[in-house]
């Protein structure tokens, strides 16, 4: 008895991760507000009823698909980050993460963490505290690489590690923008050469 039921449970949390991961770009390109449930049934092919015997209400699911779309982003930027030796190294992956990406985050609807945290602002509340932690766990990933560097010598010692956190986070997320509206991946892939030059210029020793 405790198999089958184990093999209940299995099978309900792959129900829940197919509908998260079918309606996770809707949400990323239409927005999680303008989603309606119609889209929802329509890129799952399931029905109301499963949708809602599988999550509490809309919110609820919107919650779990930024979490899912949130952890796969940092996922993928750590897999390329643990590869490298040094800080210069793991900064500079961080910047090609996003370089060798963009077509793929442009066309899923650009950055589900911008996306969410605009639309959090203005019309979801419930999802603001998620966005926060994401954009605090990024910062303090790139605060750690700085502060690495600072400290084993490839850094200068007198740079803010927070400011210039602050100030990659604001050029990557303004950039991916620019670029989507532009259609042109190519400004931003100048954006990011320039980001290492001022890498070069102002923190590297």
């Amino acid at each position: 008895m405790q198999s089958e039921n184990s093999d209940i449970m299995s099978k309900a949390e792959q129900t829940r991760q197919f509908i998260i991961e079918r309606t996770a770009p809707i949400f990323n390109k239409k927005g999680y507000f303008a989603t309606s449930l119609s889209d929802i049934t329509t890129a799952t092919g399931l029905t109301k009823g499963s949708i809602y015997g599988n999550f509490k209400d809309k919110d609820d699911l919107a919650i779990h698909v930024y979490t899912y779309q949130s952890e796969k982003i940092s996922e993928a930027v750590n897999q390329q980050i643990i590869l490298q030796k040094t800080a210069l190294k793991k900064l500079f992956a961080f910047f090609d993460f996003y370089k060798e990406n963009f077509k793929n985050i442009a066309a899923s609807g650009g950055c589900p963490l911008m996306n969410a945290a605009i639309e959090a602002d203005d019309s979801l509340p419930f999802l603001t505290p998620k966005v926060k932690r994401s954009f605090a766990l990024w910062k303090q990933r790139l605060i750690s690489i700085l502060e690495e560097g600072i400290n084993n010598g490839e850094f200068k010692r007198d740079i803010s590690a927070e400011h210039f956190a602050v100030t990659f986070m604001a050029m990557i997320e303004g950039g991916i923008l620019l670029s989507k509206i532009s259609g042109r991946a190519k400004d931003f892939a100048i954006l990011l050469d320039n980001m290492k030059e001022m890498v070069n210029r102002e923190i590297k020793i």
